[in-house]
């Protein structure tokens, strides 16, 4: 059975990449991160210690758009998880549907009950 072992980071839907760099980094300090891919939209990567804070700068339903059916386009938290593999086959048999990380990651996308995106990425633990 896999384990969630950590947070890993979070992501919030902006309106304005610009406007929020200037509250989270000019406001709060929270350095950026420049080393990230370009993920093909507007937002920025905040390092804050070991976790991070990923601005996403798409329409969702907070600014006229609708829910996503891929949770990495969404606000989500991301946990690691220590097997990927078993976690899809436990959401497979619970009927939770799930999307791949389209970055082709060791990762996946699902919904809580609420509605709620959670992306899982595995972390491989120990030697």
């Amino acid at each position: 059975m896999s384990r969630v072992l950590s947070m890993h980071h979070v992501s919030l839907l902006v309106s304005d990449t610009v406007r929020a760099l200037d509250f989270y980094h000019g406001i709060l300090g929270i350095p950026v991160d420049d080393n990230r891919p370009d993920p093909g939209f507007p937002g920025a990567w905040l390092q804050l210690g070991a976790q991070q804070i990923h601005l996403l700068e798409l329409p969702g339903p907070a600014y006229g758009g609708t829910l996503p059916e891929h949770g990495g386009c969404d606000r989500h938290v991301a946990l690691t998880v220590d097997d990927l593999d078993g976690l899809g086959i436990q959401l497979e048999a619970r009927d939770i549907d799930y999307t791949l990380s389209r970055s082709g990651r060791r990762a996946l996308f699902c919904r809580d009950p609420d509605g709620n995106a959670i992306e899982l990425i595995e972390q491989a633990t120990g030697p």
